[in-house]
């Protein structure tokens, strides 16, 4: 499966750069190892697409309830997921 997300511009570089193999995200879809995530570098000031994208191979899915980044309600109701890429 192929699962594409915006990515903002200081991020979506360390990944380019190889310093960033994670991704940190809202866990209201679906993945598992083996999928496709296609990122697509998002400016938030502009609220347009860059033009960039890359995509990288999901490795590891970890799904968890216990860090504090969304809103209570949205955390409670899809949980967490950390995805490690390679």
């Amino acid at each position: 499966m192929r699962v594409e997300k915006k990515c903002w511009p200081k991020y979506f570089q360390k990944i380019i750069d190889g310093d960033k193999t994670f991704e940190l995200r809202l866990a209201d879809f679906d993945c598992a190892p083996g999928d496709t995530l296609a990122l697509r570098e998002w400016d938030p000031e502009t609220e347009k697409y860059t033009g960039r994208e890359i995509e990288k191979v999901i490795t590891y899915v970890l799904k968890t309830k216990e860090l504090k980044f969304w809103n209570d309600a949205d955390v409670e109701k899809y949980g967490l997921q950390i995805l490690s890429f390679k």
